[in-house]
């Protein structure tokens, strides 16, 4: 913390268990009463409109409570660019702010140049034909309509005024990017003078992290078998932290790793595949057909398997700290994205940093 007192304040949701490692800092619990079947039921749109608009009258009681505390001393309230209602209660209080945003500097470009193209009608291939959201977003090469940070849950004017709340800069002196100007530089250029704030690239986070991050528990025993491994042997398989995968999507994973004869590390987290409680929607004979070869757990180390000699392509969602950790260990990808800003990363994977692949079905 560097002679700083810092007060983290989180969700529920997105609970951060912190460790010794993180004596120096002060975790608090917004108070809010969504059930938490909403993070499932709602869609990631629609509930991240409900979350802003519970934690809204909560966290401005907690930071004023807070200032009491502190004597009126706060020097700068830092807060994710989805919780918004972070920069309206610091607005109010008339304290310095910071937005950090934790996706790729050309997403959230996106995001920013979101409501003036739908405004215009640049976005109706939406609502067209398949064919057309083969063609790319002007202004925003090599980007097709199909690869923009839309979500199949929400309909676009929902998306729309979720993007109109994110990107207001309110009263922030600046934007802090988890990312690096050797890879987005034209990106974060376009921001700047998008924003007319600072927009500073701070990344990639996760090699500055000494600690561990994750918020599940990592299962360390792939390490060992990893280790009995060839360099470049295996592929490693994980598909985040949130995806819902089909039974049938999964059922044909399994049958190509079976007849690949590719040694492969797959993370399959608990609820992770729908109307299955774990791995039990495999097919039997499965196991039999790739024992030796394959391993299977629920969460992994995910940083240590990528820095592993043995680890040779990740299969992955591509969000964004999954391709800034495998970037960052020159893994080549395959990618598999589900929606949002997965699909702006797979594309610059493809055809700008040329280290990925896209699954197209």
């Amino acid at each position: 913390s560097k002679g700083f007192s810092i007060t983290v304040a989180q969700t529920k949701f997105n609970y951060f268990r912190p460790s010794d490692d993180f004596t120096d800092f002060q975790f608090v619990t917004i108070p809010e009463s969504l059930p938490e079947s909403d993070f499932k039921n709602l869609g990631p749109i629609r509930f991240q409109h409900k979350l802003n608009k519970e934690c809204q009258a909560s966290f401005k009681d907690f930071l004023g409570h807070l200032l009491l505390q502190q004597g009126n001393d706060i020097s700068c309230v830092i807060y994710d660019e989805f919780m918004y209602f972070v920069g309206d209660a610091a607005k109010e209080f008339k304290l310095p702010n910071v937005i950090f945003s934790t996706t790729s500097a050309t997403a959230f470009a996106c995001r920013s140049a979101f409501e003036k193209l739908y405004a215009n009608n640049v976005l109706a291939p939406f609502n067209e034909p398949k064919g057309n959201q083969e063609e790319l977003v002007p202004e925003f090469q090599p980007l097709r309509y199909k690869d923009f940070p839309v979500s199949r849950w929400a309909s676009l004017e929902s998306i729309m005024e979720l993007y109109r709340n994110v990107v207001d800069k309110r009263t922030a002196s600046a934007v802090i990017i988890n990312t690096a100007s050797s890879l987005e530089i034209s990106s974060l250029s376009w921001l700047q003078q998008k924003l007319e704030i600072p927009v500073y690239p701070i990344g990639p986070l996760h090699m500055m992290a000494s600690a561990p991050t994750s918020l599940l528990e990592e299962n360390k025993s792939c390490m060992e078998w990893l280790n009995k491994q060839k360099v470049n042997s295996v592929i490693y398989i994980s598909l985040g932290s949130l995806a819902l995968t089909e039974i049938k999507e999964v059922i044909e994973m399994a049958s190509g790793l079976a007849a690949s004869k590719q040694l492969f590390l797959w993370v399959i987290r608990p609820g992770s595949i729908r109307g299955s409680e774990w791995t039990e929607c495999l097919p039997e004979e499965f196991g039999r057909m790739v024992s030796g070869r394959g391993y299977i757990v629920k969460w992994a180390p995910q940083k240590e398997v990528l820095a592993h000699p043995a680890v040779g392509g990740f299969w992955s969602h591509c969000g964004w700290n999954s391709t800034l950790e495998s970037l960052g260990e020159g893994v080549p990808m395959i990618c598999r994205p589900f929606s949002g800003d997965q699909m702006v990363d797979t594309r610059y994977l493809e055809c700008v940093w040329k280290i990925g692949v896209q699954m197209e079905e």
